[in-house]
């Protein structure tokens, strides 16, 4: 049985993507911030047994530290880890007027070193796996020469800090039989504001199931690659640039 670790798993795309992967088999550990959160899909009963709620802030070394122990307990190995966890932030900052730096600093404790944190923290299990895949859960906003935005400064520049930092991992994966795959997930109406959005081409689960698709595919396809594929949940390849 393969075991995947899913971070922001509360709601949204982090919790339709933990469905995702029970139903193709794997056991979930699905990160929990709000561990009061109801999600209301329930969860089939026979997948149950195979689903693991672990509490984790991933901008918090301890939780994250805690997290990964709880979960060597449970398995000595992992196949994939997938950093879904991110926050928008301060979308109306502006360097005309006024720039909330307290937010900033979240959406990169979060957006950018929370992954590199998780990944650290559950290396020894990750090597021990098969496939040895990291998914980031990035966007089209990290993209340093193609944004068409005139603010949300924090959610871009963290966004292009956790691409860099994919092709850094890579390197780092790559000549011990692993790789990192970075995904935009769409325009998705999620709770990443902080209350659910109306706005959005895809919902959580057909953004996650386009998500899951794409993980099948590149876990099908063992071509070695220099670098990171960056892709959407449709699986086309999008530009670093």
């Amino acid at each position: 049985m393969k075991h995947a670790f899913v971070t922001g798993a509360d709601r949204g795309v982090g919790y339709a993507l933990a469905l995702e992967l029970l139903q193709r088999g794997y056991t979930v550990f699905a990160g929990r911030y709000m561990p009061e959160w109801q999600e209301p899909q329930p969860v089939p009963e026979e997948w149950k047994e195979r689903l693991v709620p672990l509490a984790i802030d991933v901008a918090d070394g301890d939780s994250v530290r805690a997290a990964a122990e709880e979960a060597a307990r449970r398995t000595d190995r992992l196949e994939l880890i997938v950093n879904n966890a991110g926050v928008v932030g301060d979308k109306e900052g502006s360097a005309l007027g006024e720039i909330d730096y307290d937010a900033m600093f979240r959406q990169f404790a979060v957006n950018a070193v929370g992954p590199l944190r998780v990944v650290q923290a559950l290396s020894g299990l990750l090597l021990a796996g098969e496939d040895k895949l990291v998914v980031n859960i990035s966007s089209e906003a990290g993209q340093i020469n193609q944004t068409w935005r005139e603010s949300w400064y924090g959610y871009c520049m963290s966004k292009a800090a956790l691409n860099i930092e994919s092709n850094i991992l890579h390197n780092e994966l790559k000549p011990r039989g692993g790789r990192v795959l970075v995904i935009h997930p769409g325009w998705v109406r999620s709770y990443m504001s902080g209350k659910l959005s109306e706005e959005g081409t895809y919902t959580a689960a057909e953004s996650a199931a386009g998500i899951a698709t794409v993980i099948d595919g590149h876990l099908a396809d063992r071509t070695p690659r220099d670098h990171p594929v960056f892709i959407d949940n449709t699986g086309a390849e999008m530009s670093w640039t």
